[in-house]
């Protein structure tokens, strides 16, 4: 079980990764730089219906692959392993499947209540994709593998920087200068930067399972 949830994991990423400019290339009105990507699936969109399942899909094999995370940290902590499922559990229900359920719409004045329920759901979800590479850093802790600690830390720093670009993106009195008027862009790089560690996780112990495990390793 634990090769194919690491493949549900895998796909997860590379098609949440993909949802925008797969789909910008049937939107013409669909602007990559400035547009952020939960317009896809507005109201008005061309492409709204294919956005919506294809998120509930990415969703979906997002949390197929938290038998993989578990599976993998278990055997060194089981704190952490129910941290990383925790996490990447938020981010598959709350930031895809439900953009898949519940759009935005944009035309209404007011949010109603599928708005409320999609900006609601896609915070708390973010923030468990966000704080990632920091619950991973605390599983290589667990692990005693420095170099990956490291680079979670690192992948977490950057995910910072890029985030409060991001956010000073949003900011009306910014948005006109050629740095922070690209907020879709802004956008795209956070995500970006928050798949890195989910894919060098997958990576690193991918390896491991490979080495004889030590009991040694576990706290």
């Amino acid at each position: 079980m634990r090769r194919w949830s690491k493949y549900c994991l895998f796909i997860g990423v590379i098609s949440d990764f993909l949802t925008p400019y797969v789909l910008g290339l049937f939107d013409p009105t669909l602007n990559q730089f400035k547009d952020v990507m939960s317009l896809i699936g507005d109201v008005g969109s061309p492409v709204r219906t294919p956005f919506l399942i294809w998120s509930v899909v990415a969703g979906t094999f997002y949390c197929l692959g938290l038998p993989y995370l578990y599976q993998v940290a278990r055997p060194v902590s089981k704190l952490a392993a129910w941290l990383l499922v925790l996490s990447i559990g938020l981010y598959g229900v709350g930031d895809c499947i439900f953009t898949g359920l519940f759009s935005v719409d944009t035309h209404e004045a007011s949010w109603n209540l599928s708005t409320w329920i999609h900006n609601i759901g896609s915070g708390v979800g973010y923030s468990g994709f966000f704080i990632f590479p920091l619950l991973a850093a605390f599983y290589a802790q667990q692990k005693k593998d420095k170099k990956s600690i490291i680079r979670y830390l690192q992948f977490f720093v950057l995910s910072i920087v890029v985030a409060l670009g991001y956010a000073l993106a949003r900011v009306p009195e910014l948005q006109s200068t050629l740095v922070f008027g690209q907020l879709g862009l802004w956008q795209r790089i956070s995500f970006l930067c928050n798949y890195f560690p989910i894919l060098y996780f997958i990576k690193t112990e991918t390896v491991s399972q490979k080495k004889p495990f030590s009991k040694n390793m576990v706290q």
